[in-house]
C-alpha cells in the first residue's frame, strides 16, 4: 500500500489521525528513510527495494514488522484525500500536525496540568495581619509568571519579588481569586491560563459579642471598665557628706480591670476591683486586687468594699507599726532566724490580716442595710476573692508581704535572672462553690488568716503582679502552671507586645499611658475565657 493509500485510509478524523500518529511516529519516520533515499537517488540510478536502503544497525525484522503493524492498522481506517483533499492541520504530503495544532496542544496540556494541580491558601482573620508565601516555580515549575485577580478587593495583594501574599483582609466570607499563568514560553499574543482559588477570611470572634452597657440605675452600679496609673517620681539620694548625689528611680504601679464578655452580652455589672497606694512619706507601696462571685447578687460591691478597706486599714497601720516594722524588717534580712521570721511575721499579721478581717466586717455592715424592697440582704451575697500586697524598697532589698483568700495569683517575678516567687495559693477546684472568699466565717478565722499570709526579702524584681482568675485562667490554664517560670516568662513577653494584637504595655519608668495599654491588653481573646478580667502591676 502507497503512502497516498494509507492517508486515504485515515481520512479526516483529527482524533484518529492524531491518535495514529503518536502510536507510530517513530515507525513512520524510520520507514520514510529509506523512501527519502530511493527518492533523493540520482536521476538514471536503479531504484533499489527500499527494504535494501534501512539503516545498517536497524535489525532486518523491525521495519519489515513496522510495515505489517501500520498496515494493518490503517486497513479499517477512512480515506484522507476524499473527506480531507486539503489536508487540514497536516504537513503536505506527510499528515503530521503543522504549529499551530501543536501549540493549541501544548495549551490545553498546561491548562490541563494547572487545573488539575490542587492550590490552596490558608484561611485569614479580619483586619489580622496576612502573610503567606507562595513560590510560584516551586508549585508550578512550568510557570513563568503569576497574577491573582481579586486579591486587592479584600486588601490583599501578592509581590512576585518577595514571593508573598499579605495584607490586612477587610471582607469575611468566601472569596473567589482568579489566578492568572503564563507558560514559560509565553510571547505576546498567547492566551493566560486561569484557574480559580477560593481564599476564606474569618470574622473577629469578638466581634460576635455584645457589649450591652451597664444600666446605670442598676443598685451598686460601678463602671465597665476601671484603670489606674501611681507616678513615683525619681528622688535624689544622699552622696557621703553631700556629694555625688544621683537620682534613684522608684517602682510605679498600674492596675486595670475589663468586664467580661459574658457579663457583657447580658448587660451586667462588673464584679472584680481594685486598688492601689503609695505612702510618699514612707515609701510603702499597697496593691488589693478582689473577685467577686459571679452567683453572688451583691458581689461587685463585696470586691469594692474588700479593695477600699485593705488600703485604708495598711495605710493606718503602717503608719501605727512604723519604724518598729522597719526594723524587724532589716534584722530579718541579716539574719532569717525562726525568731526573727516571727516576731515580722506577727506584726505583718497586724497589718494586712486586720486589714482582710476588717474588709469581712465592712461588707456585714453593708450587707446589714436594707435593700430597696425593705428585704435584709445576706453577707454571702456580697462574697469576694481578696489578694493584698505590701511591698518597700530598703538599703539591702525589697521587702514583699502577701495575703490570699480565693483563686486568682500572686507572682513575684525577675526575668534576669531568673525568679519566681508564688505568694499564697490559689483556693480554686473543680467547681465555683470550691473557691473560698472572705465572707465565710472559717476563712476569716486567727489562725487561718495568719496561713495565708506570706513575706520575703528580695534584692530586686522585674514586677509584683496580683491577678484575678479572668487572667490566670486563659494566662496559666492550671493552678500548678502558676509555680511555672516559663509561664511567667511568656505572660511578660505577652504584656510587652508578644500577642497577636501586637498591643504593648510601656513599663519603662514613668509611663503614664502604660494603664490605658494595660487596659487595652486585657481585652485579649481566649476561648472558653469571659470572665472579669482584673491586674495590678508594680514594676
Amino acid at each position: 500500500m502507497d503512502w497516498n493509500t494509507i492517508l486515504q485510509e485515515l481520512g479526516i478524523d483529527d482524533t484518529r489521525r492524531a491518535d495514529f500518529l503518536d502510536k507510530y511516529q517513530d515507525r513512520i519516520k524510520e520507514a520514510i528513510l529509506p523512501l527519502w533515499d530511493e527518492f533523493s537517488n540520482p536521476a538514471g540510478e536503479e531504484k533499489g527495494d527500499p527494504a535494501d536502503c534501512r539503516p545498517e544497525q536497524e535489525p532486518a525484522a523491525t521495519v519489515s514488522e513496522h510495515r505489517e503493524e501500520s498496515a494493518a492498522t490503517v486497513e479499517n481506517t477512512a480515506t484522507v484525500e476524499k473527506n480531507n483533499p486539503n489536508g487540514k492541520n497536516m504537513i503536505t504530503g506527510a499528515g503530521l500536525p503543522d504549529d499551530k495544532a501543536r501549540e493549541k496542544a501544548k495549551n490545553e496540556a498546561f491548562e490541563a496540568q494547572i487545573k488539575g494541580k490542587y492550590i490552596s491558601f490558608p484561611n485569614g482573620k479580619i483586619n489580622r495581619e496576612y502573610t503567606v508565601p507562595f513560590d510560584v516555580e516551586t508549585q508550578l515549575p512550568d510557570i513563568s509568571e503569576v497574577e491573582f485577580i481579586g486579591l486587592d478587593r479584600i486588601g490583599l495583594q501578592y509581590d512576585p519579588e518577595t514571593k508573598q501574599i499579605t495584607g490586612i483582609p477587610t471582607q469575611v466570607g468566601d472569596h473567589k481569586i482568579d489566578m492568572r499563568c503564563k507558560r514559560k514560553d509565553w510571547t505576546e499574543g498567547k492566551p493566560f491560563i486561569q484557574k480559580e482559588i477560593t481564599l476564606y477570611i474569618n470574622a473577629d470572634p469578638k466581634s460576635l459579642w455584645k457589649n450591652i452597657p451597664t444600666p446605670a440605675d442598676v443598685e451598686y452600679y460601678k463602671p465597665d471598665s476601671d484603670k489606674a496609673f501611681v507616678k513615683v517620681e525619681s528622688k535624689q539620694t544622699k552622696g557621703f557628706l553631700g556629694l555625688g548625689k544621683k537620682e534613684m528611680r522608684r517602682k510605679d504601679m498600674i492596675a486595670a480591670s475589663q468586664r467580661g464578655r459574658s457579663h457583657a452580652l447580658e448587660g451586667k455589672p462588673r464584679d472584680d476591683d481594685f486598688k492601689l497606694y503609695f505612702d510618699e512619706p514612707a515609701e510603702w507601696y499597697v496593691m488589693a486586687v478582689a473577685d467577686g462571685a459571679g452567683s453572688a447578687k451583691y458581689s461587685r460591691k463585696g470586691s469594692q468594699i474588700a479593695c477600699q478597706t485593705v488600703v485604708e486599714v495598711c495605710k493606718a497601720k503602717l503608719a501605727e507599726a512604723g519604724k518598729v516594722f522597719e526594723q524587724q524588717i532589716t534584722e530579718f534580712q541579716r539574719n532569717k532566724s525562726d525568731e526573727n521570721r516571727k516576731k515580722t511575721g506577727d506584726t505583718l499579721y497586724g497589718i494586712i490580716g486586720t486589714a482582710a478581717f476588717q474588709a469581712k466586717i465592712e461588707i456585714e455592715k453593708e450587707a446589714a442595710q436594707k435593700d430597696s424592697q425593705g428585704k435584709m440582704k445576706a453577707v454571702k451575697d456580697f462574697s469576694s476573692t481578696l489578694l493584698i500586697a505590701i511591698c518597700k524598697k530598703f538599703d539591702s532589698g525589697w521587702f514583699v508581704g502577701a495575703f490570699w483568700v480565693g483563686d486568682g495569683g500572686i507572682g513575684l517575678y525577675h526575668q534576669e535572672p531568673e525568679f519566681l516567687k508564688i505568694l499564697g495559693e490559689p483556693d480554686g477546684g473543680e467547681f465555683a462553690g470550691q473557691t473560698r472568699f472572705i465572707t465565710m466565717p472559717e476563712v476569716m478565722q486567727p489562725k487561718e488568716i495568719y496561713r495565708r499570709l506570706r513575706f520575703d526579702v528580695v534584692d530586686d524584681f522585674t514586677a509584683l503582679i496580683l491577678m484575678t482568675d479572668g487572667v490566670t485562667d486563659p494566662k496559666f490554664e492550671t493552678d500548678a502552671n502558676l509555680n511555672k517560670i516559663e509561664k511567667w516568662h511568656a505572660l511578660w513577653d505577652d504584656l510587652k507586645g508578644k500577642n497577636e494584637d501586637n498591643i504593648t504595655v510601656d513599663f519603662s519608668d514613668d509611663s503614664e499611658q502604660a494603664a490605658d495599654q494595660l487596659l487595652k491588653w486585657l481585652d485579649f481573646w481566649s476561648k472558653g475565657n469571659h470572665d472579669d478580667r482584673t491586674i495590678a502591676i508594680l514594676f
